[in-house]
């Protein structure tokens, strides 16, 4: 890998870093040379096409995924490297894992564990992995998931659940580990209709609290409402960033265009 030897002190400002980030499987480009800030308390919302590159992008943030050449920062941290002196060394899983924990990501589909209720899902991470105390995880997996509106439901299995309570648990899952980042990855796609305005409005509040988010989503509506800038993505490629009104209302790019034309139509 090429790497980039910019100080990783120049970038505390900014929860996520990008710079000429590259991933390929095998010829096709998944992602071409990314470069993108995203400082603390920023709502970025991503969108584009399939397949050009969304959710490849997030899961490098993410290290479920590895780069091929460029550089990404996570919270001040080099993604998958540490740094001693001039030279960089790459993360042992376990190191790996550990820098991961600043990050909460929800997934299209809900990947929850099917034989835990929705209360023991939420308190896995922090007790298995922050090893907290089962009592204090309880209290706060409680608390979360009455701020998503789940309350009632703590002893509910995800069977027993619709998929857009089982969204909502997902993000409560998440939110349990204190991220510094969440990355939701099309969390409504996989939803009935009916069912994705109580998930948005779950993120609405999130995004109300001041914590960072990049969302990759197709609802527009929730795009121009809630993000502080969007990102048109398309061949792996950034096209076209700027503030809602600007991407969503007035694209200087043709691609851009037709593709907010052919959402809207």
């Amino acid at each position: 890998m090429n790497l980039v030897t910019q100080k990783e002190t120049l970038y505390m400002s900014s929860i996520v870093r990008a710079v000429d980030v590259r991933k390929s499987y095998g010829d096709f480009k998944a992602l071409q040379g990314i470069t993108l800030d995203v400082p603390k308390g920023e709502v970025l919302c991503v969108i584009g096409p399939s397949g050009s590159g969304k959710s490849t992008f997030l899961r490098c943030i993410n290290q479920l995924e590895e780069i091929n050449d460029g550089a990404l920062w996570v919270n001040g941290e080099r993604v998958g490297y540490r740094r001693v002196g001039n030279k960089l060394y790459a993360l042992s899983e376990k190191q790996a894992a550990r820098q991961r924990l600043a990050t909460g990501m929800v997934f299209q589909r809900f990947n929850l564990f099917p034989h835990k209720t929705a209360l023991e899902n939420v308190i896995e991470g922090p007790v298995q992995v922050l090893r907290r105390r089962r009592s204090e995880a309880v209290e706060e997996a409680r608390t979360l998931l009455e701020r998503v509106g789940l309350g009632h439901k703590c002893d509910a299995f995800p069977v027993e659940l619709s998929g857009g309570q089982q969204q909502r648990v997902a993000i409560a899952r998440a939110l349990a580990m204190h991220p510094q980042l969440m990355l939701f990855d099309e969390p409504t796609s996989a939803l009935d209709p009916e069912l994705v305005g109580e998930v948005l409005a779950v993120m609405r509040d999130l995004a109300k609290t001041g914590m960072t988010m990049i969302v990759v989503t197709h609802e527009l509506g929730f795009a121009r409402e809630v993000a502080n800038r969007i990102v048109f993505m398309d061949q792996g490629q950034v096209v076209e960033s700027g503030t809602p009104e600007q991407v969503l209302s007035n694209p200087q790019h043709r691609r851009t265009q037709d593709f907010i034309s052919a959402v809207l139509s």
